[in-house]
């Protein structure tokens, strides 16, 4: 079959929203791709979102605060909405200090230099006089998808989990349409339309998710030997005590948590089953990935195989 030819054309674009046209493509192919890129797109960017808050004079999130006409769970619902651009693959810390009279915006929060704010005029709260005050201490992390607060159980007295959004992509639309080549009609014209929450552009989201598409059916074409590697015991291995240790209680970054039992490891011992090179292979994790689960598990006694 020779190599696919079309074109791909940007209709409209701005912070938030992009329309392309991708033609022209062999019929059937603008469903197939259509599909495939609006999937990935939803699921598989990257993004940033807090992910935990601990206010000041608030031990739990059905409370209030005097002076504030919202109360914690309607704080916690606009803390929510806060949209960041973050890549690190460590959590990072952002705090609040402010006193009435007037409204808290997210551009009153103070950031390190690599959080950005993407929606700085978003109301937090509004509070009342001078003596009210409104103190937060959030942590920031990246990944993908949706990670329920649940997921983050805190021994912290104060922290207060919140239900993280991490996915850029607000909408995908797409609709195939009949288009020409010549005397031949029957190929198809891809209309995609990208709705992005102003963190990263729509062009770029479909750059990612076709990224991602690519490498997955690399992997169908040229068969990665991960998992028989890490289901294939070393010759004389024995069990490790404290090996059966899970995944989640090592602390990891949301981010690395959520990709490592993605890739099926579940305990300790299915991490230093594995070689430290082959673990940095694993989908969506890198060398600074594998660094940071190195030493979540020297903390415990274990250590990655060289």
């Amino acid at each position: 079959m020779s190599k696919p030819q079309f074109s791909i054309t940007t209709e409209e674009q701005t912070k938030t929203y992009g329309r392309f046209v991708i033609e022209p493509l062999p019929k059937g192919f603008g469903d197939t791709l259509g599909n495939s890129l609006r999937r990935v797109l939803y699921s598989s960017i990257s993004g940033a979102a807090i992910t935990s808050v601990k206010i000041s004079g608030v031990n739990h999130q059905f409370t209030s605060l005097d002076g504030m006409r919202e109360d914690i769970v309607q704080l916690i619902l606009a803390l929510k909405q806060v949209r960041l651009t973050y890549t690190s693959e460590t959590p990072a810390k952002i705090t609040l200090e402010a006193s009435g009279p007037g409204q808290v915006t997210a551009g009153d929060i103070d950031t390190p230099p690599d959080v950005i704010i993407a929606n700085p005029e978003l109301v937090l709260a509004h509070l009342a006089d001078k003596s009210t005050k409104l103190e937060f201490e959030a942590t920031v992390e990246s990944g993908l998808g949706y990670s329920p607060a649940e997921d983050r159980k805190s021994n912290v007295i104060g922290s207060i989990p919140v239900d993280a959004t991490f996915s850029p992509v607000m909408r995908v639309n797409y609709k195939v349409e009949a288009t020409r080549v010549g005397r031949v009609t029957d190929y198809d014209r891809l209309n995609l339309e990208v709705y992005t929450d102003g963190t990263v552009s729509p062009k770029d989201t479909i750059t990612s998710a076709s990224q991602t598409l690519v490498d997955y059916f690399g992997g169908i074409l040229n068969p990665d030997t991960l998992d028989s590697i890490k289901n294939t015991p070393a010759a004389g291995s024995r069990p490790i005590a404290g090996a059966t240790i899970s995944v989640e209680e090592l602390d990891l970054p949301t981010r690395i948590s959520n990709a490592l039992q993605k890739a099926g490891f579940a305990t300790v011992a299915d991490l230093i089953s594995l070689a430290k090179p082959q673990l940095s292979k694993v989908k969506n994790l890198g060398g600074k990935s594998v660094d940071i689960i190195e030493s979540a598990l020297k903390e415990r006694g274990f250590s990655l195989t060289q």
